[in-house]
């Protein structure tokens, strides 16, 4: 399953209003719920928190990648957040992040998360494409961009 099939321009948000870790988590939750992909936000949410409390998904370079296995989930989404001035995500090289994927799977897939996870990153990995996200200016031109 390519990442661009679990993501629409309803799970696109070009500016973040939060501060926090903990908020744009909310923030990008409740647009999974709006978008219908949710059963129940507060399981998903308490999944994804429990998840950032063994380890933070700010992997370094900008780039925050929380995600959730859930039986408060209903079908695989990913919800994309951009924030243009930063938010304290304790990432592994100290930095604010500034990309944000938010991942969520239902209880019963077995690794699709993992399989998500690794696509994204294998992508972020390109400076350019961290960039072309940053300056982009609507939700189909996320979706470009991460279609190459």
């Amino acid at each position: 399953m390519d990442i661009t099939e679990l993501l629409n321009v309803n799970l696109i948000k070009l500016e973040l209003t939060s501060k926090t870790k903990e908020d744009a988590i909310k923030e990008m939750a409740k647009m999974l719920d709006e978008d219908g992909k949710l059963l129940d936000s507060d399981i998903y949410i308490k999944a994804v928190m429990d998840r950032e409390k063994e380890f933070s998904t700010g992997i370094g370079m900008g780039i925050a990648i929380p995600h959730g296995k859930s039986s408060g989930v209903k079908e695989p989404a990913l919800v994309f957040g951009k924030s243009t001035e930063g938010i304290d995500y304790q990432s592994m090289d100290d930095e604010l992040a500034h990309i944000f994927f938010l991942i969520a799977v239902p209880e019963e897939s077995s690794n699709e998360h993992l399989k998500i996870l690794s696509q994204i990153s294998r992508k972020l990995m390109h400076k350019e494409l961290r960039d072309s996200l940053m300056q982009a200016k609507s939700a189909q031109e996320i979706i470009t961009l991460l279609e190459q």
